[in-house]
């Protein structure tokens, strides 16, 4: 489960990822509680708005920055990207203890975190595959949705609590000194270790190459339609618990990093659990997302605060076990060489839901209350897994029958697991074609 840490690399990258996120989920916490209780009267889609800043440049700038990460040197460009964060945060610290905080402010600061996330993102995914090569690929993807989450389980509580005794300003700043964690553990990493995926050389439509490989890609393109409605709609979870524990339990601060927490421990849960996995299958992600939908629609009608909080460590099981399957599943399934633009549209397409979910499950919340905006999430993990079965019943697991001369039917079923892709049966007549080979192997042995 843990055999990523015996890497030292990926030690030395693991200490400073999970200091680095414990920071950023205590800002997060503290801004979303900020603009929902302070610079708002619990306008939950002025919530929704800022993670929509947060998420939204990954639109415009996810594609492109895939082609960086397959260019430059994914470690310059992290270091980079993580000081200009630090700086953004800073800001956002002092702008807040002056007193001089609007909303306009935040959301400035919330589109600059969002611009240079997006930068970020596909760089930090695939350095990982340098940190550890292909083998342990899948297990150090789940370890990092582990360090990310088990930072999500610790901040949002501390933050809470801070919150309460400090006020956000403070919060927001002990995250600026969290960046130094990450920074120190990127100068420390041993190049010698290193195993450097080659890079592209620069040239002319290497973005719609990467376009090109997705769209030959069944599989991919079923992925990237399940987390586009699962990203849109399901993972709005700050606007979730914000809502639950201000509107209908009538919480304050240290619920809501509670809650925050409470989620975070099912999303442990279900990263440990992926990392026990040798290699990542698209049925696990389809369970994964059926399993979301029914733990969100669960918790949806919990009456009180103490059973909502309950029934948020499945929701958190569930959809990290769907994103962190998802994401493996993705980077190991994709040839190095093309593998940075390959995530950049994944996480553009996982991210980029944010801008347009965002708001709406805040106007939702406000509208028709809270619980009715995590139904529309739980609706949104219901059809993600849909379309996956739908798919996987007309090309992955084909069923054809035959009628013998006494008039009884047998059913047979010719079904691969999705790795060998030359075989996909794509209508009755490869499909009898098919049979017929395995039944004459089948007399041979």
């Amino acid at each position: 489960m843990f055999r990523s840490l015996g890497i030292l690399n990926y030690r030395i990258w693991f200490i400073g990822a999970i200091v680095s996120n414990i920071g950023t989920w205590m800002q997060r916490t503290a801004q979303d509680w900020y603009v929902l209780t302070e610079l708002t009267d619990n306008d939950a889609a002025a919530v929704g708005i800022t993670l929509a800043l947060q998420f939204g440049p990954v639109l415009v700038i996810g594609p492109y920055a895939g082609i960086i990460a397959d260019r430059l040197a994914g470690r310059r460009l992290i270091a980079t990207t993580q000081s200009v964060q630090a700086l953004l945060a800073l800001v956002l610290g002092i702008i807040i203890l002056t007193g001089i905080a609007e909303l306009w402010m935040v959301y400035a600061l919330a589109l600059g975190l969002g611009i240079t996330t997006a930068a970020e993102a596909p760089a930090r995914q695939t350095f990982v595959g340098e940190l550890v090569g292909k083998d342990d690929l899948p297990n150090a993807v789940a370890l990092n949705s582990t360090s990310f989450n088990g930072a999500r389980l610790i901040g949002p509580g501390i933050a809470g609590l801070l919150v309460a005794l400090l006020g956000a300003g403070w919060v927001v700043l002990i995250n600026v000194l969290t960046f130094t964690a990450m920074l120190v553990a990127i100068a420390l990493l041993r190049s010698d270790r290193l195993q450097p995926i080659r890079k592209t050389s620069k040239g002319r439509g290497q973005l719609r190459e990467g376009i090109r490989y997705v769209r030959h890609r069944g599989d991919l393109l079923v992925i990237f339609a399940m987390i586009f409605l699962i990203g849109t709609v399901g993972f709005n979870f700050a606007i979730f618990t914000a809502t639950m524990a201000r509107i209908e339990f009538g919480r304050g601060a240290s619920e809501f990093g509670l809650l925050s927490s409470v989620v975070a421990v099912g999303s442990v849960a279900g990263a440990l659990a992926a990392a026990r996995r040798v290699r990542p299958r698209l049925r696990v992600i389809v369970l994964a997302s059926l399993g979301l939908s029914v733990s969100m629609a669960t918790a949806a009608l919990m009456p009180t605060f103490e059973l909502f909080a309950i029934a948020l460590v499945p929701v958190g099981f569930t959809a990290m076990t769907m994103v962190t399957s998802a994401n493996a599943y993705v980077q190991t399934t994709t040839r190095a060489s093309i593998r940075g633009r390959v995530l950049a549209l994944y996480l553009t397409v996982f991210m980029g839901g944010t801008p347009l979910g965002a708001p709406l499950v805040g106007l939702i919340a406000n509208e028709a209350g809270p619980r009715w905006a995590i139904v529309a999430g739980a609706l949104g993990g219901l059809f993600a897994a849909i379309i996956a079965i739908l798919w996987m019943r007309s090309t992955r697991n084909l069923r054809v029958e035959r009628r013998h001369a006494d008039d009884r039917w047998w059913r047979m079923t010719v079904a691969y697991d999705g790795d060998d892709y030359s075989k996909r049966l794509r209508n009755l007549e490869t499909a009898t074609q098919e049979l017929a080979v395995i039944e004459a192997e089948t007399r041979k042995s």
